[in-house]
């Protein structure tokens, strides 16, 4: 009896010295399990900077992906899903003359990995918005899984555009461009936008458009009152298994089972 006793601790032993981290889940609606905790933080992605989060944590929401552009370099894009990746925004063109050369790469590896992805237009305010709308289907073929993206922000360090209109230029500039593109592609873009530019167009006033607002130091709720918001960038310095160096982290506002109708175009 005694021996037996000391064998059955032994093989326990072993068995728990060998056991390793369980695999992450896929960040997939059929993946998840419900839970009335809010305190379950997933995924749990590194960052370089990390900010001391003040109420309402990025990591409630569980369905988390990244932008990215040519600073990213190639991406081992299986790596990045397997570790809780959900969709991807690829940068593809800016202005009306530039396109980003990694974005063919990007875009075709997330689609083979299976990573749900869309494209984003990079705006200047030099170029009228047609032209950087045709510039944009010339460059992003039909078949994104995702709503394509008009991202808008001031552009104080650009060596050729600096120009600043008035919030309701910006405004009819982005209608345009979003109509464009809605014809084109079957679904209206969202809009991407940083906390000074929210505040100095009022670009919230376009109807019928979802946004992606940026916030690295606070809920949207607080940095962007009374705004609504289906994509939140909450951190640039993020850090992702698969992905050279520091990325831009967001998250879906929403439940897996919503990012699943949302996603589908419901």
């Amino acid at each position: 009896m005694r021996l037996a006793l000391i064998l059955t601790a032994i093989a326990f032993a072993v068995l728990s010295c060998g056991r390793g981290t369980p695999p992450p889940q896929q960040v997939e609606a059929k993946a998840f399990l419900r839970t009335t905790s809010p305190a379950v933080i997933y995924p749990a992605f590194g960052d370089a900077d990390p900010h001391d989060w003040d109420g309402r944590h990025p990591g409630y929401y569980p369905v988390h992906g990244l932008d990215v552009s040519r600073w990213q370099g190639p991406i081992d894009w299986r790596k990045a899903k397997a570790s809780g990746v959900s969709f991807v925004f690829i940068k593809a063109t800016e202005g009306g003359d530039v396109a980003d050369p990694m974005f063919d790469d990007h875009r075709r590896g997330a689609q083979a990995a299976g990573v749900p992805w869309g494209a984003y237009h990079y705006y200047y305010f030099c170029r009228p918005a047609h032209e950087q709308a045709r510039w944009f289907i010339k460059n992003v073929p039909k078949g994104a899984d995702l709503p394509h993206v008009l991202d808008m922000e001031w552009t104080p360090h650009s060596k050729t555009c600096r120009l600043r209109p008035d919030g309701a230029k910006v405004r009819a500039e982005a209608k345009r461009f979003l109509d464009i593109l809605e014809r084109h592609y079957g679904r209206r873009p969202i809009v991407y936008t940083t906390v000074d530019f929210h505040a100095d167009t009022d670009i919230d006033r376009l109807r019928g458009t979802e946004f992606w607002l940026r916030s690295v130091a606070g809920h949207p709720r607080k940095v962007y009152p009374k705004a609504s918001w289906r994509f939140w960038q909450y951190t640039g310095t993020g850090l992702v298994p698969g992905v050279q160096g520091r990325v831009d982290i967001n998250t879906f506002n929403g439940q897996p089972e919503t990012w699943a109708r949302w996603k589908a175009g419901g």
